[in-house]
């Protein structure tokens, strides 16, 4: 990289919980040793850095500029016509962006509002005694659906997680940062994942009401894959790398993955691709319940859309 003694690093949040940016301080240590590598240009939140306004006010803008950098960061999906202009003025002034989180990816819990029109929305989440804008229908800014960031602009790195871990975020930093590519789970949750596997036992699906069959005695190993316990596990569709190394993180908890990484394949679908799966066990795919769900964390892309 070109440009200053250290990469530049500029952060930026849009339709978003915070989450990846608590675990990027919750990597301690790790975090003080990125500060090292790179200089942080704006992040904010952690730091009171006011938009640029050329020309103009602060309260009345046409145009914002940021900071130029080497590596952007971003994470949450996109909902507004603000956020849109805070992503593409991201991408001019970034030489690599990186899509950090599975909401930058694949739009993540926000993006279940897609099963439904912004005003259908509306009227849901506020009743009409208690909406903050006068009128039938305001909120004018929305977009008709949550984006992931690829749908507006081009991507250099997917970073996936609901939140990615820690120390995976300070990584992909770090490689970038060094000019290098950063090295990214590359296989389903199923192939880190070490429960017994037979290959039978899979006739029906249940949502996981009741506890998996396991002795808690014993290590995670020894346990039967959950998918054919009949649990519906969405780990052969998920993009592993949530225990980083190790154990996956729901299954060292004896519960079903429930797709946080978002898809395996960059262009999957998790419904399409985990129905396939059950459909050729011989499950009948009109005995499982709220088939959206199986969306939760990918909803962007026109996976999830409004009804007729």
């Amino acid at each position: 990289m070109s440009g200053a003694a250290r990469p530049r690093l500029c952060c930026e949040w849009l339709h978003a919980c915070s989450g990846c940016e608590m675990a990027l301080l919750n990597s301690g240590e790790l975090f003080l040793g990125l500060l090292e590598q790179v200089d942080i240009v704006h992040f904010p939140l952690l730091m009171d850095h006011k938009y640029q306004c050329p020309g103009g006010s602060e309260t009345k803008r046409e145009k914002f500029e940021l900071p130029r950098a080497e590596i952007g960061l971003v994470s949450g999906g996109v909902a507004s016509k603000d956020q849109v202009e805070v992503l593409r003025t991201m991408r001019e002034r970034c030489q690599i962006l990186v899509a950090c989180g599975t909401c930058a990816g694949h739009g993540g819990i926000p993006a279940l509002r897609n099963q439904w029109t912004a005003k259908q929305t509306w009227r849901t989440v506020f009743p009409e005694d208690e909406r903050p804008c006068s009128g039938e229908f305001e909120p004018k800014d929305w977009l008709d659906r949550v984006c992931g960031l690829d749908e507006l602009v081009a991507v250099d790195v997917f970073l996936p997680g609901c939140p990615p871990r820690p120390e995976t975020i300070v990584e992909v930093v770090a490689a970038l940062a060094a000019g290098q590519q950063p090295q990214l789970a590359e296989k389903s949750v199923c192939e880190h994942c070490p429960t017994v596997r037979t290959g039978t036992g899979l006739t029906s699906v249940r949502r996981f009401l009741g506890n998996a069959d396991f002795d808690p005695q014993e290590p995670d190993a020894p346990m039967r894959c959950l998918l054919e316990q009949g649990f519906l596990c969405m780990g052969p569709v998920t993009a592993g790398g949530c225990g980083g190394r190790e154990m996956p993180l729901c299954i060292d908890a004896r519960v079903p993955c429930h797709g946080c990484y978002g898809p395996v394949r960059r262009q999957g679908n998790p419904l399409l691709d985990l129905l396939n799966i059950l459909v050729s066990r011989g499950i009948d795919h009109r005995a499982i319940v709220d088939k959206c769900s199986l969306l939760k964390f990918s909803g962007a892309h026109g996976q999830l859309r409004p009804n007729g």
